[in-house]
């Protein structure tokens, strides 16, 4: 392999830049960082979330090869799910509501995601809405995962096993404050 090259997507999630807002913080007696998470490869911060939840999943066998990742999204998450699983052969299946943009639903489409668009006004408990629909989606779906990143405690646990000891070790342990 190439020296600087990394052996998949998954393995390029994370170790993202943390840059210095000199212009923000001028005369200001304290220093501000900014994490860029917009430089994972599928352009968000929510690419350590879905590599986290597909990890645990297969690691717990919920998620079994060839399978169906199913999860209701507003497209970060659904995109960090969908590279991951485009590498490792996983099929992937999102619901959204209809008031997410086209560009969004093609970028999903274009690494090979199913998407199923939802009315979203109507109430989440209602059967039409994207939570609901993917929810009934896994019932129906052989060999389905539901990622279900609103509930998922895989889901923040992904910023205390990757995004704070990057931060820490990147600030040499000099942090005063963090607001995400």
């Amino acid at each position: 392999m190439m020296k600087g090259a990394v052996a998949t997507i998954a393995d390029a999630i994370g170790n993202t830049p943390l840059v210095k807002l000199n212009r923000l913080t001028h005369g200001l007696k304290a220093d501000i960082y900014c994490k860029l998470g917009y430089m994972n490869p599928g352009g968000s911060v929510k690419d350590r979330i879905a590599l986290n939840i597909i990890n645990k999943a297969e690691e717990r066998g919920e998620l079994k090869p060839g399978g169906t990742i199913i999860e209701a999204t507003s497209g970060n998450t659904g995109m960090g799910l969908a590279i991951i699983a485009a590498a490792r052969g996983y099929k992937c299946t999102f619901v959204m509501a209809d008031k997410q943009s086209m560009e969004k639903v093609k970028a999903l489409r274009a690494v090979g995601a199913k998407v199923v668009i939802c009315p979203t006004d109507v109430e989440p408990e209602d059967p039409r809405s994207y939570y609901s629909v993917a929810a009934r989606l896994v019932k129906e779906t052989p060999n389905a995962f539901y990622a279900n990143q609103y509930h998922n405690p895989d889901n923040t646990e992904a910023h205390y096993i990757s995004t704070g000891p990057e931060l820490w070790r990147q600030t040499g342990g000099e942090i005063d404050a963090f607001v995400a």
